[in-house]
C-alpha cells in the first residue's frame, strides 16, 4: 500500500477507558502538555497519566487544577512492551513526550499501529521517523491509526506555514509553489535536557553509520517514494551565512531546518505534490542587516557548526554534557514567560505571484508554545476526528490535521496569516543553493 492513502474504514478502537492518555506525564514538557489538558480539555474527555513511576504520577496529578486531579494514572514503562500494549488498547489516542524517540518510542508508536489507537509526538528525529515510516505505515493503514510525528516547534510552524501558503496560492489560481523560504524572525526561549538528548542520540549515530547518515543528509529522507520526488539539484538545508536579496537579511543556519524540511516535503508528497513539483523549501534565520547582521550571522553559523561537531566526536560529546541541560531539565518559568517566535515564510509561484505567510506566538516556543501545539494536536485526534482528512499511517501535522489544528492554534491567540505581496516589493530572491 502506498503512504499516506486513504483509511480503510477499520475500526480496532471501540469503546476504551480512556480517550487520552498522556505518556510521559512526569518529564518536564509531559507536566506542562498535562497542566494545559487540564485548562483546555473538555470536561467530558477521559484523560489518564501514564509514566513508570506511580509516585511521580500522583505528584503531577496533585498539582494539576480541578476534575484533573481525579484523572487516573497508568503506570507503563517504555522498555516493558506488554505494558505498552495494553496501554495502546485502552485508549482512543496517545501523546507522548517520551524521547529520544529512536531510543525509548518505538515501541509505543508500534503498539498503537497495532491497535488501531491514534498517536502524537514530539519527535524531531529523522531516523525515528524514517523507521515508522519503513516498519509501521502498512500497518497504521489497516488498523486506521494516525501516527503524527513533529507536533510541536518541531515541526507545527513550518508544516502549517507551507500549507497556508498552499491553500491561498490554490485559491487566487496563482499556481504551484516553487521557492519557498522560512525565516526565523524572533526566537527567544530556553532548551531542555531532553531536546540535547535526542540531538546528541541523532548526530552521534550518523557519524558512526554510514547507512544513517546518508538516511539523514537526503533532503526527501522522508518521502514515501524516494524514486518519485522530483530532481531539483542538491539542496543544503543547513547552508552557510548568505544574504537573502529579497529582504536584505544576512542569514545563518537555523538547527532546526535538517529535521523540519523534511517534514514540509514529506507532506507535499503525502498530498501527491499538491504543493507542486518544483517546490524547493529551505529554512535559515535572520540576523539583521548591514556589517552587525553579517558578523551575528557568522557567529550563529560557527556556534551550530561547534555543537553539530562536538555532539559527533566521542571525545567532546561528554564535555558537552558538563555545561547542556540534562533530561528532566528545562527553563525556569520566567524563561517561558518571556519566551516567544515569529517566523516568515515567503514563496513565489509559477506564475511568478509572492505571498508571505506569518507563524508566531508570544510564548516560549520550544515549551509554553510546544505544549499549546501538542496539547491541540491531542485534541483534533479525538475531539474532531470526523473533520481531519480521511488519511491513516505515519503522517505529518500538516497531512493529519490539515484547517483544523490551524484554526485550534489560531483561536489559542497563534499567529497564522497569509498575505500577498504587492508588485512593487516583488525583487529577485536569493537563490536556493544548488
Amino acid at each position: 500500500m502506498s503512504a499516506g492513502v486513504p483509511m480503510q474504514g477499520t475500526d480496532r478502537q471501540g469503546e476504551r477507558e480512556h480517550d487520552l492518555v498522556v505518556f510521559g506525564a512526569t518529564g518536564f514538557v509531559g507536566r506542562l502538555l498535562a497542566a494545559e489538558l487540564a485548562e483546555q480539555a473538555p470536561a467530558h474527555l477521559r484523560i489518564a497519566l501514564a509514566g513508570r513511576d506511580e509516585a511521580r504520577l500522583q505528584d503531577v496529578r496533585a498539582s494539576l487544577p480541578g476534575a484533573a486531579r481525579q484523572w487516573p494514572v497508568v503506570v507503563a514503562d517504555s522498555r516493558d512492551q506488554a505494558a505498552l500494549d495494553r496501554l495502546a488498547r485502552s485508549t482512543r489516542v496517545v501523546v507522548t513526550t517520551v524521547g529520544p524517540y529512536a531510543r525509548h518510542g518505538f515501541g509505543l508508536a508500534g503498539a498503537c499501529a497495532e491497535a488501531g489507537t491514534h498517536y502524537a509526538d514530539l519527535t524531531g528525529e529523522v531516523l525515528y521517523v524514517r523507521r515508522l515510516v519503513d516498519e509501521l505505515q502498512q500497518t497504521a493503514e489497516r488498523t486506521g491509526a494516525r501516527l503524527v510525528t513533529a507536533c510541536g516547534f518541531d515541526s507545527v510552524p513550518s508544516d502549517l506555514g507551507v500549507l497556508v501558503l498552499h491553500q491561498r496560492a490554490r485559491a487566487d489560481g496563482a499556481g504551484d509553489l516553487c521557492d519557498t523560504t522560512l525565516l526565523v524572525r524572533r526566537l527567544r526561549g530556553g532548551i531542555s535536557g531532553g531536546t540535547v538528548d535526542s540531538m546528541r542520540l541523532m548526530v552521534a549515530e550518523a557519524a558512526s553509520d554510514g547507512a544513517a547518515r546518508k538516511v539523514v543528509l537526503d533532503p526527501y529522507a522522508l518521502s514515501p517514494d524516494r524514486a518519485a520526488e522530483p530532481h531539483l539539484g542538491r539542496q543544503r538545508d543547513v547552508g552557510g551565512v548568505m544574504r537573502d536579496a529579497q529582504t536584505g537579511q544576512w542569514t545563518a543556519p537555523f538547527v532546526m531546518a535538517s529535521f523540519n524540511t523534511r517534514i514540509v516535503r514529506r507532506s507535499n508528497a503525502l498530498t501527491g505534490h499538491a504543493y507542486g513539483r518544483r517546490f524547493r523549501y529551505r529554512e535559515l534565520m535572520a540576523c539583521g542587516r548591514g556589517r552587525a547582521g553579517q558578523l551575528r550571522a557568522a557567529a550563529v553559523s560557527a556556534g551550530v557548526g561547534a555543537l553539530v561537531v562536538g555532539m559527533a566526536n566521542p571525545l567532546t560529546r561528554p564535555l558537552l554534557g558538563l555545561v547542556l541541560p540534562s533530561p528532566g531539565e528545562g527553563p525556569s518559568e520566567e524563561v517561558r514567560r518571556r519566551g516567544c517566535f515569529r517566523m516568515e515564510l515567503r514563496t513565489t509561484t509559477a506564475s511568478g505571484r509572492r505571498y508571505l505567510a506569518v507563524v508566531a506566538a508570544q510564548a516560549d516556543p520550544g515549551y509554553a508554545a510546544t505544549a499549546v501545539m501538542l496539547a491541540e494536536s491531542a485534541l483534533c485526534l479525538v475531539e474532531d476526528e470526523p473533520r481531519l482528512p480521511a488519511r491513516a499511517g505515519v503522517l505529518t501535522p500538516a497531512t493529519a490535521f490539515g484547517d483544523v489544528l490551524v484554526g485550534r492554534l489560531r483561536k489559542r491567540d497563534f499567529t497564522l496569516t497569509v498575505e500577498e505581496e504587492p508588485a512593487e516589493r516583488h525583487t529577485p530572491a536569493a537563490r536556493h543553493s544548488a
